[in-house]
This record gives C-alpha cells, structure tokens and sequence, in this order.
C-alpha cells in the first residue's frame, strides 16, 4: 500500500530536479572515495567457498581465529600513507529469524542474504568505527537489503549509528544498490540524511548517471551517482592491465568534463589473498588521480563544499533537470540517452531474467538489478 502523505509531501516538494553546477573545491576533479562494510567476517562463509574454488584455503580461514576480511587498520594505513580520507558506509541488517516474518524462513536465498549479518552495536565494530571517525574518516549508513521503501527502518538504522558517533549521519549508500526513483531519496532526505550514493550499477562502470550530483528534489538533498564499483571492473588479479586502462579512461573523462567522480572499493576485497590485485589497483587509482590533480575525499566533505556555494548555483544547460517523478524521470533520462536510474530489483540471488514492469527497465533493455552472487568477485 502506498504511503499517501509521502505521496502528497514528495510531489509537493519540488516539481523538478536539477544538478549541482559547481564543483566548489580545489583540482581538475572530485574523486570520492567510499566503501561499503558489507562483510567484516568470513566465517562460516568459508565452507562455501571451498566447494567453489581453493578448499584447503578456504577451510583454513574457517578453523583459524584469524579473519581474512577485516581489513579496517590495513585500508586506514594505506589511506593514511596516501594522504586521503574515505567514507565507510555501516550495514545495520535485521535477524532472519527474530525480525523478519516467518514466511521468509524459507526461502533460500534470505539465508544467504543474511549468513554474514554482523551486530554495528558489537565492541569490535563499535571500536572501529569511533577509530574512524577520530582520524577523519567519515561514517555513514549502509540501508539494509529491506530498507529502501521502509522509513521506520531507515530511521532506527541511522539513530542505531549515530548513538555511537560524536556527530550525526550525513548520508549513505543503499545495500546492493537497492533503490526506489524517487520514494528512497524522500525518506533519506525525511529521516535528516543529506546525500545519497546509490544511484550507479553493479554490473558496469562509467558516468551514465551524468558527470555532477543529482538535486531530486531541487532542495539541498543530493545524489552522488556511482562511477566505479570494485566488482565492475577486469578482474585486476588476472588482468591488472585491463583494469587500470578501465579506471585511466574515466580519471580522464572525469578530469576533462570537471566531473564527480564516486567508486566503491568493499573493505574485505583488500585481502591480497581472498582478492588479488584489488589493493593495488586502489592505490594505483587514488595516486593517478593525485598526478592529474584531483580533489580526493569522502562524499560528506564535497558535500559541505557545495552547499557553502550552493546559493549561487543555477542549472546549467548541459544538465538540464529532469522531472522527479519517476516515469518522467525515465522518459528524460531516455530522451538524453542516459541510463535510467536504479529502481526496485528482487534482490542479488534472484533470477536475472527480467521481471519488471517496463517503465523498471533500462533504456537499453537491462533491467536494473545486480547480477547473481555467490561469486568470489560479486559475492553477497
């Protein structure tokens, strides 16, 4: 059932978006750098793998007390070294068992979804998380599989984080990109968030989301579309050539269109061993971007840059806006020949044939869902 004073409160607030004109910090370009903690421990997750690929392997790091995807010191060092500042993005999931209804006990892929739940309220992640706001890092929400059409949980996930932190949530990025055109930013922008990175693929890269953020609702909210996410790219393991011609390309593209430039980089793909040549790859990025001067920092950051100039700004010609409702937002979108935005999709183990209704599907005839996981490259 629809929510009808959300329905009324969103067309009421702003008839039309817009972009942000600006990029109001010093360099050719922005390059925000995020991560989503999906995943901080492998656990029983390792004797799946085993009957994928490497069984001694796999089944050493699930008898060792050692946990191969905890990589926080080991991504803040390598940060550090480079002189940059990130965003983590926390995941608050709720209990299979005591939070969801009965009916979804049986359905395999919900057993999946939730094998590698972690508590953001245990000590050891409460631990890191206050490190990394200490050292400047930026702290923000990870919605849940479940959240983007719910507020109430949207709302008890982000006072879950801020109940930690010294200051408040500015923005996030919704798990498994997992996003409703434009219902999800209206809670985001309801529940006291101010940015939102989930606009972006998981299946490729590139700036099919335009090179500025994204105003929705023609207000100060704005979107971060994704450029890069880690699983997109060649497999820098086995192709590390390919994959670094893939980021040269759009460090170029983004430093000759003064763009924004977001990529996604999951904690646990710093592992050397579980994901070879990711870390490299990451540090090869951020230092070409610094050679072709780029401003590099969180989404938070660029965002308070912005809306210190943010008075001053008009739409441009070249980011005409677009209307916010979303058939409106498509038939734009289509008409420029960009990619349309990510809408609601079954989820990251369902069928990828497509299910949607048409105006959910890509221009280009996609239909906007992740691919099937369970992969080492593009596991859940």
């Amino acid at each position: 059932m629809s929510d009808p004073i959300r329905s009324h409160e969103s067309a009421r607030a702003s008839p039309r978006a817009s972009r942000v004109e600006t990029i109001p910090v010093d360099g050719e370009f922005a390059l925000c750098l995020t991560h989503d903690v999906d995943r901080p421990y492998k656990g029983v997750r390792s004797l799946y793998y085993a009957t994928r690929e490497r069984p001694t392997y796999h089944l050493r790091t699930a008898l060792r007390s050692s946990n191969p995807y905890w990589q926080f010191e080991e991504l803040m060092d390598l940060e550090e070294e480079l002189g940059v500042r990130s965003a983590f993005y926390f995941l608050n999931e709720q209990h299979l068992l005591r939070d969801r209804s009965l009916s979804e006990w049986f359905s395999p892929s919900n057993w999946i979804q939730h094998l590698g739940r972690y508590d953001v309220t245990s000590e050891e992640i409460v631990e890191v998380i206050r490190a990394l706001e200490a050292g400047g890092w930026e702290v923000g929400l990870h919605g849940s599989y479940h959240s983007p059409d719910d507020p109430d949980r949207l709302t008890t996930e982000k006072s879950t984080l801020e109940s930690i932190l010294e200051g408040d949530v500015t923005g996030g990025r919704q798990h498994h990109l997992r996003l409703t055109v434009p219902d999800t930013w209206y809670y985001h922008r309801r529940i006291g968030l101010e940015y939102d990175a989930s606009l972006g693929s998981c299946t490729e890269c590139g700036f099919h989301d335009g090179y500025r953020p994204l105003r929705p609702f023609g207000d100060e909210f704005v979107v971060f579309p994704l450029t890069i996410m880690d699983q997109t790219l060649p497999d820098p393991g086995s192709q590390p050539d390919a994959a670094r011609r893939v980021c040269e390309r759009l460090l170029t593209e983004a430093a000759e269109n003064d763009a924004v430039m977001t990529v996604l980089w999951h904690p646990r793909f710093f592992n050397e061993r579980e994901f070879p040549g990711h870390r490299e790859l990451y540090r090869w990025l951020v230092e070409r971007a610094q050679e072709l001067d780029a401003w590099i920092g969180p989404p938070e950051e660029l965002f308070d840059a912005i809306e210190r100039e943010q008075p001053s700004e008009t739409a441009s010609e070249s980011d005409r806006p677009v209307h916010t409702d979303r058939r409106n937002v498509l038939s734009e979108i289509a008409r420029t020949g960009q990619r349309t935005p990510i809408t609601n999709y079954d989820g990251p183990y369902q069928s990828t044939e497509a299910t949607e209704p048409a105006d959910q599907v890509d221009v280009v005839g996609r239909p906007n869902r992740c691919p099937v996981r369970g992969e080492r490259r593009g596991e859940p």
